[in-house]
């Protein structure tokens, strides 16, 4: 287990949060201490990263940061193909169609008023990964 901050977090948890914070980051470069002697207190990415002593160091550390995510993103796709599997189950076996076209309206929707045309790209991306074979 590993301190950041006030927020106790365990090795490839989600960082613990209270009502109305971001997130703690546990980026290494945060630990690091200062020449006045005390600890960073920023829990940003950027402040992570503009704490590493030099661009190399800055960029292995923001590269280990989005290797965590990216491990993140994948497990929440995989739950979300396991999510979807059931839905799809459910609805063959109550007599529907595997797929709901207004649902994935709905999806598409969504992902593009977040994150703007590519997102709609990437929930297509994500809507194929969840069809899969029942």
């Amino acid at each position: 287990m590993t301190t950041t901050g006030t927020h106790p977090t365990t090795a490839g948890s989600a960082p613990a949060t209270t009502a109305g914070s971001t997130p703690a980051t546990t980026t290494s470069s945060i630990h690091a201490t200062t020449t006045s002697g005390t600890r960073p207190t920023a829990t940003s990415p950027e402040a992570a990263i503009a704490t590493a002593t030099g661009p190399e160091a800055a960029i292995a550390d923001a590269r280990e940061r989005i290797d965590v995510l990216d491990d993140r993103i994948i497990g929440l796709v995989q739950e979300r193909m396991a999510v979807s599997a059931v839905v799809q189950r459910t609805r063959i076996a109550s007599g529907g169609r595997r797929v709901s076209l207004s649902r994935e309206m709905e999806i598409l929707g969504r992902y593009r008023d977040a994150l703007g045309r590519p997102g709609t790209s990437l929930a297509m991306t994500l809507l194929e990964l969840c069809r899969g074979r029942v």
